[in-house]
């Protein structure tokens, strides 16, 4: 979707008080040619207030579709924006009693959200692969 759409679905959500779980887990999975990720939760910082420091958001990522296509890979995170301290507290419990991913999702999440580096080793290693 563009900014602007998503930009549009921000505003409704802020007139009506509606929490938005975007689920940017294939951000890197667009095949249509010069098309663009666009994320939510940039668009929403993008806006300033009223609406990102009001506007209630989840954002999901995961690297089971999202990273490289691994699909049966478990691991992911979510982060949250302007949830009530109450709010906030139950996620956290709910999130402390659960499960989480093996190892090797793990390492995959670290991977996604820290990759290598220029200059790295496994840099250019990551890039073929890619």
């Amino acid at each position: 979707m563009s900014a602007q759409d998503l930009a549009k679905i921000i505003k409704i959500c802020y007139e009506n008080n509606i929490l938005i779980l975007a689920d940017e887990v294939y951000q890197t999975n667009i095949y249509k040619e010069g098309a663009v990720f666009v994320s939510m939760r940039k668009v929403l910082n993008d806006m300033g207030a009223p609406y990102n420091n009001s506007v209630e958001m989840v954002s999901f990522h995961s690297i089971s579709k999202g990273l490289m296509g691994e699909c049966g890979l478990r691991g992911g995170y979510f982060e949250t924006y302007n949830l009530s301290q109450e709010a906030e507290e139950l996620v956290f419990k709910l999130k402390s009693i659960e499960l989480c991913s093996n190892t090797i999702g793990q390492t995959g999440v670290e991977l996604m959200v820290n990759p290598p580096r220029l200059g790295s080793e496994s840099k250019d290693t990551v890039a073929q692969y890619l």
